[in-house]
């Protein structure tokens, strides 16, 4: 659209152009953090529907979306992993002058929330507040330079006293940022919940790919998997139930292309450089070689990572469900990880599914995965 001050000008009618495919732009709208994964999840399940000969869901919350193997008997089912849970907050007291007070669900720097809008989902339907603490000139000095705790901060719904916000709102309702998505230059995206609709929505894409290519040599299962940030239920029971003879999680890794980073410690991955394979002890080494040649001949953009124990995602649980299953991880470079303006590169994202449709590609009837 054009601006309001004065004639088009084509770059800034590109700069406000959104770009964020239409299902992602949904995962990220719909409000669902960990316990609470009902909306999105029915986003993600509506999404898949188009190409999956099967979508479901369990008593856990997950979903899961399946594409056939091209004929009965073929290559390994592979498994492609996103959660769909979100860090929030959730409702722990109701002060006497209306006041909510609250904890984390998933893990928050508390300094990041001071002066957000938030949106909490109640039994009658969706309310607005604030975050708010006290105002900088009533701190004492020696607060000024401290960084807040969540007790020092307070939920304002605009009620007038506490008969009035327990009408509207009930111990243990959970709220998320209120902030919409938005696209930046250079297909730079920022929402709340990237952390990791990035991950559902990959694993729905790269699903979405292997179909409309008539199918992988074996069945690729795409999965959005919830309470990964409060101990990785999901993953453990889809696993279970799935019985995948590989899998792969998606999730996002910290991009070192900002100020403060130091790198050696951490390997560099910027916005941009594509996905991020992941190499580590709890990771299968064949699954990194499989990724790392087809990145490769795919001319697919990518950097590796070194995690010398557990990698922090689900691959920590799926690895070791059952008897074990060969797991790998792939990853999403981001600025702002646990913040209302987490951001991704879109070009990444995109790189990241195609890498797994072409991974499926190549999993032929056979392979093994001894080590």
């Amino acid at each position: 659209m054009a601006p309001l001050d004065g004639p088009a000008n084509p770059e800034r009618v590109a700069y406000a152009r959104m770009a964020v495919p239409e299902l992602l732009q949904q995962l990220l709208t719909a409000a669902g953090p960990s316990g609470h994964e009902t909306e999105p999840a029915r986003v993600w399940r509506a999404g898949c529907a188009g190409f999956a000969s099967q979508v479901s869901a369990d008593h856990v919350g997950s979903s899961l979306a399946r594409v056939p193997a091209r004929s009965p008997g073929g290559g390994p089912t592979l498994a492609v992993v996103g959660h769909i849970d979100e860090i929030g907050l959730h409702v722990t007291h109701i002060h006497e002058d209306g006041y909510l007070h609250f904890g984390q669900v998933g893990g928050w720097d508390p300094i990041v929330l001071v002066g957000q809008r938030v949106s909490i989902s109640t039994r009658e339907g969706t309310i607005l507040g604030v975050i708010g603490r006290k105002p900088i000139h009533l701190l004492k000095e020696a607060d000024r330079s401290k960084a807040p705790e969540l007790k020092d901060l307070h939920i304002d719904i605009g009620a007038r006293n506490s008969d009035e916000a327990r009408e509207l709102v009930r111990i243990g309702d959970v709220a998320v940022i209120a902030a919409a998505p938005v696209e930046l230059r250079n297909g730079r995206v920022i929402s709340r919940a990237l952390d990791n609709r990035i991950g559902s929505y990959v694993a729905a894409e790269a699903a979405r790919l292997v179909a409309a290519a008539g199918g992988a040599p074996g069945d690729v299962v795409a999965l959005a998997v919830v309470q990964e940030e409060t101990g990785f239920a999901g993953s453990r029971t889809s696993t279970f139930a799935l019985e995948p003879d590989l899998a792969i999680a998606v999730d996002l890794t910290f991009a070192t292309d900002q100020p403060g980073i130091e790198l050696g410690p951490m390997t560099k991955h910027t916005l941009g450089s594509g996905p991020v394979i992941a190499r580590g002890t709890t990771l299968h080494p064949r699954i990194f070689e499989l990724l790392h040649e087809t990145a490769e001949q795919e001319m697919i953009p990518f950097t590796v990572e070194s995690l010398g124990r557990a990698t922090g995602t689900d691959a920590d649980a799926i690895y070791m469900t059952r008897t074990g299953v060969p797991t790998g991880l792939i990853s999403v470079p981001s600025r702002y990880m646990h913040s209302p303006v987490e951001m991704v590169c879109l070009d990444d994202v995109d790189a990241a599914a195609r890498l797994i449709a072409a991974f499926a590609q190549r999993l032929e009837p056979g392979m093994s995965f001894d080590r």
